[in-house]
């Protein structure tokens, strides 16, 4: 609703992950350099934890991106699955095609089959699951036997584990020794400094075609990432409420109480460079912009 107005092309701070908006921040990076540093080692698992928001997702998507053509990617982006509907997913990542008749043996045989196939023709293959920590205790355990699979040389499947801090709390305990001591790499994901944050909110407003110099000021900027406490989401939530109130305003730039609207809006976002009148009133100035909205639209929702 505010792009004409700003001058962009895109919606700047969309929460979808989307890797054309990739800035090489050093987590970032330093996660990815990672990542293809253990891939090319061909062993076990690799983890990377990070708390929500920080960019998980957005790491997962370009690096199966840019996967060299050798690799054979399967992944599970909801792995919330028993032991049996997780071999059955890999299988059908795998490009096999069974019937749903035949046992789990059977299946894991056809598995096996399948990574010996792809093996013998030059591809290294990879499991990569998102959101991780969902995974049951019982699923985790079949995840480990799924990299027992192996020539006499190397592992047929590696397995890159996107996940919550959660996680880690989970490999901690005993019963999971055995497949934390297959994780040859980790890397857990920080928050954003100011600095970092306030380059990644100009990132992102140069990449959907801002040309008008700077919607926010650097000071305004770190505001953001205060109330953001330097995680990604968060700070595309405040950035884009931000734009709304100052877009309801008639405003060109984002002004510090376009931004204290958008953090009293925000539950998650942290408060306390505003005293409690303060972002009350901002609390109201955001409830009456979008009120306007929605009667503006005919009172569609």
């Amino acid at each position: 609703m505010y792009l004409q107005h700003f001058g962009l092309t895109e919606t700047p701070f969309s929460l979808t992950p989307n890797t054309g908006f990739f800035f090489g921040l050093a987590p970032h990076v330093e996660a990815l350099q990672v990542l293809q540093t253990a891939l090319q080692t061909g062993e076990g698992f690799i983890k990377v934890t990070g708390e929500v928001g920080t960019g998980k997702t957005l790491i997962c998507r370009k690096l199966m991106n840019e996967l060299p053509q050798r690799f054979h990617c399967a992944y599970l982006p909801n792995p919330y699955l028993t032991p049996d509907e997780l071999r059955w997913a890999v299988a059908l990542e795998l490009g096999l095609k069974h019937s749903s008749k035949i046992d789990q043996q059977q299946l894991t045989s056809l598995i096996q089959q399948q990574l010996l196939a792809l093996s013998a023709h030059g591809h290294s293959i990879i499991l990569v699951l998102d959101e991780a920590q969902a995974l049951p205790d019982e699923s985790l355990e079949a995840l480990r036997l799924f990299t027992n699979l192996e020539t006499e040389s190397r592992k047929l499947l590696q397995v890159v584990l996107f996940a919550q801090p959660e996680l880690d709390e989970r490999l901690a305990q005993n019963k999971f020794r055995q497949l934390r001591q297959r994780i040859t790499f980790s890397y857990c994901l920080r928050a954003l400094t100011l600095n970092e944050s306030a380059a990644y909110i100009q990132h992102r407003l140069s990449v959907a075609g801002s040309e008008s110099g700077r919607l926010f000021s650097e000071a305004n900027a770190k505001r953001i990432a205060k109330a953001a406490r330097g995680i990604p989401r968060l700070i595309n939530v405040l950035s884009h409420k931000a734009l709304m109130v100052s877009f309801g305003e008639g405003a060109q730039q984002v002004e510090k109480h376009h931004i204290a609207a958008s953090i009293a809006d925000t539950s998650d976002a942290l408060r306390h460079q505003y005293d409690t009148v303060k972002w009350l009133v901002a609390a109201a100035v955001i409830a009456v912009f979008f009120s306007g909205l929605y009667w503006f639209k005919g009172g569609v929702a």
